[in-house]
């Protein structure tokens, strides 16, 4: 319905398992490795779980589009099946029978073992021709006890040298404390690679989101607000298969609005059509960062910020001191007071990328003690603290509040990612130290609508913002 209107050539959130649409995250990247590195390397069984909607059974499609035309390969996507049953698509899917030897029933006196002795044959045949063979199954976590031991006794499969059939068992999360299950102790045993899925965190929902919409060839057609993208972050939880759903009925919202561009309002209407339940939001101090409100309405708000600041700098001392293994350094800048006044805040001349915190509009008078707030904590925090006044044709001149300057965006991102970690509601994003305001920054007022919710351009996934 909306394709035509955001210049798409198919839909780019439907559910099907379509592997051009697989977003590598570092997660389903490095599953996707693993799993080349296990059929080449012909490790016998390999175990891959996710919760619900995290992209396996894409995943699986992605794999068998990659491997070569040496490995034959089977896929079962029902586990629901006897062993005979099981055994029968085996040998269906790497075309040793047919599908209309099935159906006519030519194979319905053949005994179980016969259909192991063919795979057997078959699987020896592939010795000579340097050749090898794999069986995907996904939903494993539905396969019955008894396939189960069957699918085991498939791994027995082997020469001297090597395994004759690598088995990859894709499932839920459940599937681990089965293969626990002292019943299956044996199988357990035979996994020599074991990898779990993990939601995308809200960086990794913008790229995704980018990702699908430059598959569907609408890329700069249409975007995402960061507040848009932070909201389905929260709402999904990070599951793709809930972004898929989400993005779409946001999608269709903006096309009754006529609008390019996908708003905060937008994305609750559509979890709203969905029934998805909002999450609770984390009260208190935590709540005061997502939204940059008053945090010293009172003493005894200061007072609890303060023990907040002595908690997360502790929190960020073990996580960004000691765990930090030897990051790339930053530009060096002298420590500056508290009471440095903003002019001499300016990002330093060597600086490439910073850290954008908030921008406040310096028209409110509230602005004044947010920033000072903002900058205490992040001082707290070990950060050196910038300052950036930026022009808005529409809201007047705003105040930017930036954290480190560095040499190089990966330090940058890793730092961006403890502060997220520390405040998870924080919208800490890496910026161009000359977009940000530092040396050499062109003038921004004509670049910039509204400092409040800088849009999230989208572009292919792993480019810098």
């Amino acid at each position: 319905m909306y394709e035509r209107y955001y210049g798409l050539n198919e839909k780019p959130f439907s559910l099907t398992p379509d592997p051009k649409f697989l977003y590598r995250s570092p997660s389903h990247a490095n599953a996707f490795e693993l799993l080349q590195y296990a059929i080449r390397r012909r490790e016998g069984f390999v175990v891959v779980t996710g919760d619900i909607g995290t992209g396996k059974t894409t995943l699986c499609r992605a794999l068998l589009e990659d491997i070569d035309r040496n490995t034959f390969t089977a896929l079962v996507l029902n586990p629901f099946m006897s062993e005979e049953d099981l055994l029968k698509r085996i040998l269906q899917d790497f075309g040793v029978i047919s599908r209309e030897d099935v159906k006519r029933g030519q194979l319905a006196h053949v005994t179980k073992q016969e259909l192991i002795d063919t795979l057997y044959e078959f699987l020896l045949g592939l010795i000579p021709l340097k050749a090898s063979a794999v069986l995907i199954i996904d939903e494993a976590q539905n396969l019955p006890v008894s396939v189960l031991e069957q699918i085991r006794i498939l791994s027995n499969l082997e020469t001297d040298k090597e395994k004759l059939l690598q088995i990859i068992l894709v499932g839920q999360l459940n599937l681990l404390p089965l293969l626990k299950a002292p019943e299956m102790r044996q199988l357990d045993q035979r996994v020599s690679i074991r990898y779990q899925l993990d939601p995308l965190d809200e960086e990794g929902v913008a790229s995704y989101i980018a990702h699908r919409l430059t598959v569907a060839g609408g890329a700069g057609a249409v975007r995402f607000s960061s507040k848009a993208v932070a909201k389905i972050h929260r709402l999904s939880s990070g599951i793709p298969r809930l972004i898929n759903l989400i993005c779409d009925r946001a999608l269709l919202a903006g096309f009754a609005e006529r609008s390019n561009r996908i708003s905060v309002e937008m994305v609750d209407e559509a979890a709203g059509s969905l029934e998805i339940q909002q999450p609770a939001r984390t009260p208190g101090w935590w709540k005061w960062f997502a939204r940059r409100a008053q945090l010293v309405a009172s003493a005894a708000v200061v007072l609890l910020a303060c023990a907040m600041a002595v908690g997360v700098t502790a929190f960020l001392y073990e996580r960004y001191v000691l765990a930090a293994a030897q990051p790339a350094a930053p530009v060096a800048v002298a420590p500056m007071p508290a009471t440095t006044p903003a002019v001499d805040r300016a990002l330093p001349s060597g600086a490439a990328y910073t850290i954008l915190v908030g921008a406040y509009p310096l028209a409110d008078p509230q602005s004044a003690t947010d920033i000072r707030s903002t900058t205490d904590w992040l001082e707290a925090a070990g950060m050196h603290v910038y300052y950036a006044p930026i022009d808005s044709a529409s809201s007047g001149r705003w105040q930017r509040v930036l954290a480190g300057a560095y040499a190089d965006d990966a330090t940058a991102r890793a730092d961006a990612g403890r502060l997220k970690a520390a405040a998870p509601s924080m919208d800490a994003q890496v910026v161009a130290a000359n977009a940000a305001g530092g040396p050499g920054a062109a003038p921004a007022a004509a670049a910039v609508t509204d400092p409040r919710e800088p849009d999230i351009v989208l572009r292919r996934a792993g480019m810098n913002p």
